[in-house]
């Protein structure tokens, strides 16, 4: 179930009080000297990678052009960081974004913000995947959308089962992306995934 997007931004004094005592628990000592300042950097930096959660990538993607191209829009190589929701550990790696548009195209750049609006939140790789598809398809009514993403998972690499190098890939294929076989094969050959 996707997290709900909250009403208003996150209590970053809470937060600060929250991070002294986890600090304290661990048997350390907020007050040392290269403790100190550490729950503000760390409220600061949860506060920069959730910043998704206060923005909304429909209104990102909602600068369209008019456009009578009907041919596959392919942005990719797309680098993005976000964090496991799980053990807020962070995964990265790139997002692959095509679409067919049916009348409207959208400028490039708002098809990476959007990628960074969903990964700047707690994420599993599966719904931000999914989220990235549904987005374009809804705001642009594109006849169809393929999203590929592939990412290394510190929550596997640097802990648990410590895999380094292994990468997930998951995808999300909408309208004729799922529906016409070739239309996913294309997409796929040029994101180098055949």
């Amino acid at each position: 179930m996707a997290p709900s997007m909250p009403r208003a931004a996150a209590d970053r004094d809470a937060l600060i009080t929250t991070l002294r005592t986890m600090i304290d628990n661990l048997g350390l000592n907020s007050e040392d000297e290269g403790l100190a300042d550490t729950p503000r950097r760390i409220a600061d930096m949860y506060l920069e990678l959730f910043q998704g959660l206060w923005q909304d990538a429909a209104q990102v993607l909602n600068v369209t052009f008019d456009e009578n191209h009907d041919e596959m829009v392919i942005l990719r190589d797309i680098p993005f960081y976000s964090m496991c929701e799980h053990h807020f550990l962070p995964f990265h790696g790139q997002a692959h974004v095509g679409y067919l548009p049916d009348g409207k195209i959208v400028g490039l750049s708002k098809l990476a913000r959007a990628v960074e609006v969903f990964a700047h939140r707690p994420q599993v790789q599966e719904r931000l995947t999914s989220q990235i598809a549904d987005c374009i398809e809804d705001v642009l009514g594109a006849k169809g959308v393929g999203v590929v993403i592939s990412a290394e998972h510190l929550c596997m690499t640097a802990r648990g089962v410590r895999k380094p190098g292994s990468s997930m890939v998951t995808s999300a294929m909408r309208g004729r992306f799922r529906s016409d076989m070739s239309t996913r094969s294309e997409f796929l050959r040029l994101i180098g995934q055949t």
